[in-house]
């Protein structure tokens, strides 16, 4: 992946979190095992699309023919890396609540990597915009921790102002929409049902210290917030993708 999610930076401003939290999943990722099998659980989105725009539309929306394929790939990299960051938090969440692995690896050879994806746009500081962006970007928002927190994609779509004004008036009422919402749980619960089977082949004891349990409140706490949107973001990605021109 060409960036580096949310997710993981929040446990980099936590000392000790992110080499323990590599230690005890890396297994499962440097054979394939937690990726794919997200991946494959990801694969069938059942949303009601969105309506496709034609060129012309988002050239009038400031989009140019470069920036088409750049929001393309912004939409592919969180397809990809979202069910990805489920199953991450899975299994820290497992690992946070107890559970103990058999350290049964399964045997996987031979796998191979997608092809990365194209470097993506840099993520826009909310206090570089003017203040009707920063207030259409915060439309996109929740938090974590307590903090006011914007996902990534939405930060590198506020790159077109007008754009993402066009996608707040269509996803706006996604966000509270009963079908929409479902979808996005039933992702998640298809890979929080997983996660047991792939948890299960981590080794016992990972080569790095335990960070301290007093801790574990507040990180259990971010992944839960981190659960919610990142089914949100295969989701609203699919859609966002979905709705280019063909």
């Amino acid at each position: 992946m060409p960036y580096v999610s949310s997710l993981q930076r929040h446990l980099a401003t936590r000392p000790g979190w992110l080499e323990w939290t590599w230690a005890a999943i890396k297994p499962v990722f440097a054979n394939g095992l937690a990726q794919t099998t997200a991946w494959k659980l990801a694969a069938e989105i059942d949303v009601v699309p969105l309506p496709v725009l034609s060129r012309p539309a988002l050239h009038v929306l400031g989009v140019d023919i470069d920036g088409e394929q750049a929001i393309r790939t912004v939409c592919e990299s969180f397809i990809r890396v979202s069910p990805t960051n489920l199953m991450f938090s899975g299994l820290l969440r497992r690992w946070l609540t107890g559970g103990k692995p058999t350290g049964e690896p399964t045997p996987r050879e031979g796998w191979t990597p997608p092809a990365a994806l194209p470097a993506l746009p840099s993520l826009v500081a909310p206090h570089a915009l003017t203040p009707d962006e920063h207030d259409l970007l915060l439309q996109f928002g929740t938090q974590v921790t307590g903090q006011p927190f914007v996902p990534g994609l939405y930060r590198m779509l506020a790159h077109w102002p007008a754009y993402l004004a066009h996608l707040s008036a269509l996803l706006g009422p996604r966000f509270h929409d009963a079908k929409t919402i479902a979808c996005c749980r039933a992702l998640a619960r298809r890979i929080d049902e997983a996660v047991p089977g792939v948890f299960a082949t981590l080794p016992e004891a990972p080569d790095a210290p335990m960070p301290p349990s007093d801790q574990f409140s507040e990180v259990l706490a971010a992944l839960d917030r981190y659960r919610e949107t990142s089914p949100q973001m295969v989701v609203f990605g699919t859609l966002i993708r979905d709705a280019l021109p063909t």
